[in-house]
């Protein structure tokens, strides 16, 4: 089935404490391309997100933008000296032997001591982390490919009209083609007859020129071709495979076989559907362009 190389995906999701965005954007191609832009302390998670993407993606530009906010406090460790706790428990109650102080020494008085607490960042599991933006990753992946495989469809409905539209011309040329022939021999006799005047004309010499001519202008070996690479073009579109390349190259061949009847034709009407078969190839080849 067809897909666009355009798309976009974006998931957001909290897990375990951890707000984490990931989005997902591309468009057209030769190659693929990819960026990614995520905090710096989890760049690792980079080639991570590449490898999962290139499972699903072959051809593009894609951009992806990771976020990752952590609920406050939740990566956060507190340790107490306890030692100097002690220390600060001690001092004061040999200032209250000393002066005759009543002993209040409570947990809230001890904790205005600040120093003795020390706040350090807890370190993280990188596997943790990864699978929770792995998960959120997949969501937004889901999403990205829905919405390519839907632009894809639409490309693949168009495509098939003209291609449809491209065999009827098709058609038309092949009949029209014995009629050029008659029309050119017509033309002979009336231009043999007036120049001879009454004469006899030489009905041999006459069948040799309309050989010659036929063979001249005959297109069937183009209009062959012409079908067979319409009907792998039909076999193509319909591939679960990724055929953006194939078919770039394919609608080459088929503009080549459509400028070789053109320069044939002798036909006005036949000149007319080439340009009309040149118009139908540019827009598929136009759409193609986004084909994975």
């Amino acid at each position: 089935m067809l897909k666009s190389m355009t798309g976009y995906g974006r998931s957001q999701q909290t897990i375990d404490g951890r707000d984490i965005l990931v989005e997902i954007k591309s468009v057209n191609h030769r190659y693929f391309e990819f960026n990614a832009r995520t905090p710096r302390a989890y760049g690792y998670i980079e080639d991570k997100i590449k490898s999962l993407i290139t499972k699903n993606v072959s051809r593009g530009k894609l951009d992806v933008n990771v976020s990752i906010y952590t609920v406050e406090g939740k990566d956060a460790q507190v340790l107490v000296n306890l030692e100097l706790a002690r220390g600060y428990v001690n001092a004061l109650r040999t200032v209250k032997d000393e002066l005759g102080l009543t002993d209040n020494l409570s947990l809230t008085s001890i904790s205005r001591f600040t120093d003795i607490f020390n706040v350090s960042k807890t370190v993280e599991d990188e596997e943790v982390i990864w699978n929770e933006v792995k998960k959120v990753t997949e969501d937004a992946l889901s999403k990205f490919i829905e919405m390519r495989t839907i632009e894809g469809e639409r490309m693949l409905a168009d495509v098939q009209s003209r291609l449809l539209t491209i065999e009827g011309l098709v058609t038309t040329i092949e009949g029209l083609s014995p009629k050029s022939v008659g029309d050119y021999k017509e033309r002979l006799l009336t231009k043999l007859q007036e120049v001879l005047d009454g004469k006899n004309i030489d009905e041999a010499r006459v069948l040799t020129e309309v050989a010659l001519f036929a063979e001249k202008i005959a297109v069937d070996e183009e209009t062959v071709r012409l079908r067979s690479h319409l009907k792998q073009f039909n076999s193509l579109i319909l591939s679960k495979e990724p055929v953006g390349r194939k078919l770039d190259f394919l609608v080459q061949e088929v503009n080549r076989e459509v400028n070789t009847i053109g320069s044939k034709c002798q036909d006005i009407a036949v000149t007319g559907i080439v340009v009309e078969l040149k118009s139908e190839i540019e827009k598929i080849r136009e759409q193609i362009q986004n084909i994975e």
